[in-house]
């Protein structure tokens, strides 16, 4: 499977295409919008979440609730588009005297694409810039990854995820009872926290950078039970499934790293510490005393469930603006601000919840034949049997 986005952040509409879903797949709006929805959620979020209600329209690829076969085109439209269709208007602008120097923007904020994107793109107006690297574009995402959910789900396949740190502010509850309490527990934490006592040091931590007028970031982490032993590859670098999982995870906005299993602290312990002893019964097959490995061995899947965790850094924008330089005067000044979120790790928990999906299952439809729903979960459940019998 595959799917490409288009749109910027103020533009009319969001839109992405997905290529490769299996025909005959149960498919409709408001399961998609139910995830968008959880997307804009979260405390420390900014007035932006309260002018977008996002939902999404299915403009192709399903008929009468099932998937077809051919591409599926999903378009998010942009409540706020009415207050830029001057400035963001895809025909050539009639301006007026004057206009032109106030609609340019020429100033990049650190910590951003502008100035990259401006060098790269040579865009003299940072706007062209900004508008595509902006994290609204997560939301189209996020619908793509619902519809890998979806499939993932008549599959057997859970996916769910919870937030572990808010600036150095570490949950201590990371033990849950099943994949549905952990997703209840974090759904009804405005953090997305499993720890109670965290949860309000972290939404105090919140409050406190927004009145100093700073940001701040975290670690969430994605878990997925129920993948078969055995997806991914150990024969070509390019198709390792945990491989893919990391670039994915490191492709959403402000994430600057990426751990499975016990990760890093693997560096500080000796090798009978990290790895996991194989077992054997005849109900459950084969299977791992522990999981330190996170479910992956060899770039493929070990049939125990997938635990990875992306870092975020702190929103770059801040009510007390770094330095930058004007790239047409060269003179120093404070940079602007574009959005007033204080901390989005909830939200962009949520968004690693969606890519990790859509990776997942992208990888199950290229390894299986997955044409049609039906004969695909035919084929996992072979895979899960041998895997048993092996």
């Amino acid at each position: 499977m595959r799917y490409i986005t288009a749109g910027e952040s103020h533009g009319p509409q969001l839109t992405t295409i997905i290529e490769g879903l299996p025909a005959g797949m149960p498919l409709v709006a408001d399961e998609i919008n139910e995830q968008l929805a959880r997307r804009q959620k979260g405390y420390g979020r900014g007035r932006r979440m309260q002018i977008e209600k996002d939902t999404v329209q299915i403009t192709s690829g399903v008929r009468h609730g099932l998937t077809l076969g051919s591409p599926v085109a999903l378009v998010v439209t942009n409540d706020d588009w009415k207050h830029w269709t001057k400035i963001m208007g895809q025909e050539p602008p009639d301006l007026e005297d004057g206009e032109e120097v106030k609609r340019k923007i020429t100033r990049p904020r650190p910590g951003h694409a502008d100035l990259n994107g401006g060098l790269k793109y040579g865009h003299r107006d940072l706007r062209n810039v900004l508008e595509r690297s902006s994290a609204r574009e997560t939301t189209v995402r996020v619908a793509a990854g619902a519809v890998a959910k979806k499939l993932l789900s008549l599959l057997g396949i859970e996916v769910a995820s919870h937030v572990i740190e808010i600036g150095g502010i570490k949950s201590e509850v990371r033990k849950y009872e099943s994949m549905d309490s952990l997703k209840e527990i974090a759904e009804n934490s405005p953090v997305r926290c499993l720890d109670a006592n965290a949860e309000k040091a972290m939404m105090k931590a919140i409050d406190e950078a927004k009145e100093n007028g700073d940001s701040i970031g975290g670690i969430v982490e994605v878990i997925v039970e129920g993948v078969p032993a055995g997806v991914g590859s150990y024969v070509h670098f390019d198709r390792k499934l945990d491989a893919k999982l990391a670039a994915a995870i490191v492709s959403i906005n402000a994430f600057k790293g990426v751990e499975f299993g016990i990760g890093f602290e693997a560096a500080r312990k000796p090798g009978s510490a990290v790895h996991d002893e194989i077992v054997w019964d005849e109900k459950k097959g084969y299977s791992r005393k522990t999981n330190r490995l996170g479910g992956f061995e060899g770039g493929m899947t070990t049939g125990m469930p997938i635990v990875v965790r992306g870092v975020m850094k702190p929103i770059p924008t801040l009510y007390k603006p770094l330095q930058s330089v004007d790239i047409d005067s060269k003179e120093p000044f404070s940079a602007s601000i574009e959005r007033s979120d204080s901390c989005a790790v909830p939200a962009a928990a949520v968004v690693a919840e969606h890519v990790v999906a859509w990776e997942i299952a992208s990888a199950i439809v290229e390894q299986f034949y997955a044409d049609r729903l039906d004969t695909l979960i035919s084929t996992i459940e072979q895979q899960r049997t041998f895997a048993r019998e092996f």
